[in-house]
Order: C-alpha cells, then sequence, then structure tokens
C-alpha cells in the first residue's frame, strides 16, 4: 500500500467549491424572490422569510400577484405583508364560522 500524502491547507481551501448555497426549503427560494422583486428593506428581510414559513404558497402567490397589480409605486412590500395579514383574517374568520363583515357604504 502507498501511504497517503497529506494536503497542505492551501489545496484543501483551493479544491473547496465557491459559490452560492442553494435553499434548504422551498419556501426560503419563495422568500428569496419575493424579496428581489419587491426590493425588500434589510429590516424587514426576516418579516418575508416568516410569512413565507407560516403560510401556505399559494397564498403568498396570490398576494404577490395582486401587490404586483395593485400596487405599481411606492413601498410594495408594505403592501404585500398588508395583503398576507389581510388573508390570514378572512381566513380565521372563515374557519371560526363567523360571518365576514362587509364595509359599510
Amino acid at each position: 500500500m502507498d501511504p497517503i500524502e497529506p494536503m497542505s491547507f492551501k489545496k484543501i481551501l483551493d479544491n473547496k467549491k465557491s459559490g452560492v448555497k442553494p435553499p434548504a426549503y422551498l419556501w426560503q427560494d419563495l422568500a428569496l424572490k419575493i424579496e428581489r422583486e419587491l426590493h425588500v428593506p434589510a429590516f424587514k428581510r426576516n418579516s418575508i422569510f416568516k410569512v413565507c414559513r407560516d403560510y401556505p404558497r399559494t397564498v403568498i402567490e396570490r398576494c404577490l400577484a395582486d401587490t404586483k397589480e395593485l400596487c405599481t409605486q411606492g413601498e410594495q412590500w408594505k403592501y404585500f405583508l398588508k395583503l398576507v395579514m389581510l388573508s390570514d383574517q378572512v381566513r380565521s374568520e372563515a374557519r371560526d364560522g363567523q360571518p365576514r363583515k362587509e364595509p359599510r357604504s
């Protein structure tokens, strides 16, 4: 048997693949997509990741599409988070069996 030659630390670092790790979960990829498209500031990044983790993908995608359609200027990320919270409120009311209150004209 031939003895194994030890590699230098520099060779180990040179052989290491550099690059961005892919997201571990699908919701992380969705959150990164939303962050890019809505220009989310750094201090609200965690909120985007939280809603993507906690809500179904269909709800998030519908809110994203509504945001792009309805909010053409201004801070779109604020509008997106309001839509997600509103969809949560509607969903909880439907679960409780309480009728939704219609706005008065």
